[in-house]
């Protein structure tokens, strides 16, 4: 007997292109739209509104998760955010001569 080999071993999470943690974003935010969807409806407003709102705001989604899966890749969103929360540059305020004297140890 022969068994295929599983290539997926060791890859991440994939569906129609999207990847790991876009997925997981495409996915909640399609939850999200549609709570608000039915919050709409549920409140009384106008069903074509609801409609409107919906598939539009479904598109910039779908629109919004490619874009940024080709543009960041699988790892680059957290990469770029990692990037934004460390310092640009580290400021010292000794004088250039002050950082080669070294202080006595008291004993």
């Amino acid at each position: 007997m022969e068994f295929p080999v599983n290539r997926g071993i060791g890859k991440p999470a994939e569906f129609q292109g999207l990847k790991s943690q876009y997925l997981f974003m495409f996915a909640g935010g399609l939850l999200g739209l549609f709570v608000v969807f039915v919050v709409m409806y549920m409140a009384g407003v106008n069903q074509w509104i609801c409609i409107f709102f919906g598939v539009t705001a479904a598109g910039v989604l779908v629109y919004g998760t490619f874009h940024l899966n080709t543009k960041y890749g699988e790892h680059g969103l957290m990469k770029a955010q990692a990037r934004r929360s460390h310092p640009r540059y580290v400021i010292n305020r000794r004088s250039f001569s002050r950082l080669f004297i070294q202080k006595k140890k008291e004993v």
